[in-house]
């Protein structure tokens, strides 16, 4: 995210969807002197976080922030839209806080991409069917460029990296996604979740464990009006 946004002294920088506020504070030294980092997010919590790290934040939902037109230089936005259920409602949105040539990174995941190793596919594929019900939308990235040229910008860049996991040790991202989406997925019982962790965390015991995730990162610039 930081290699495709090139941060510069003197930048004016957004991060939509902060959370705790990790990226805005390795921002915000990357701007000084004369530039500042700002964070939005809708959760409470994660904006107490934030701001007890130092991170200029404030309450915002993606279509709806709370900033003057063109007031930054550049914006970044970590899995967030595919949460947003009115997502050129929130481009346009991003877009307008955006200078003119103004560049924007986003990240977000297609969910179909994951691939996760279990000895029962058919409660492993419920199990996820039942993640991707929970966000707005869950194949994003097929489609993010072409609507972010709809939103009045021009896609200059997009790329790939993969979280790949074939040990399953504890505190991984994979497995604390065990936890994560077990207690997000819809459609489920208590029992189907205990079964379905109990047969990941024995596949890493027996060397067995296999996890496999796509991210793709664009790198949008805000066209000038005409």
């Amino acid at each position: 995210m930081i290699e495709l946004l090139a941060p510069r002294p003197g930048d004016r920088i957004l991060d939509v969807g902060c959370g705790t506020g990790h990226l805005a504070r390795e921002l915000a030294l990357m701007v000084l002197p004369g530039g500042r980092v700002r964070g939005a997010d809708i959760s409470d919590e994660m904006l107490a976080l934030a701001r007890e790290a130092g991170v200029d934040a404030r309450r915002a939902t993606g279509s709806s922030l709370p900033f003057a037109d063109g007031e930054f230089d550049a914006a970044v936005a970590t899995q967030v839209y595919e949460f947003v259920e009115d997502l050129p409602a929130a481009l346009s949105e991003l877009r307008r806080v955006l200078r003119a040539n103004g560049r924007a990174v986003i990240l977000d995941t297609d969910w179909d991409s994951i691939v996760w190793h279990s000895t029962d596919r058919v409660l492993m594929d419920r199990v996820l069917d039942g993640w991707r019900s929970r966000t707005a939308n869950p194949y994003l990235p097929r489609t993010l460029a072409r609507q972010l040229r709809d939103a009045g910008f021009t896609v200059s860049g997009c790329t790939t990296f993969t979280i790949l996991d074939h040990k399953g040790n504890e505190g991984s991202y994979s497995t604390r996604q065990i936890e994560h989406l077990g207690a997000s997925a819809t459609g489920l019982s208590s029992t189907d979740i205990a079964d379905w962790a109990a047969d990941l965390r024995a596949l890493a015991r027996s060397g067995d464990y296999f996890f496999s995730l796509n991210r793709y990162v664009f790198l949008a610039i805000r066209q000038r009006d005409t």
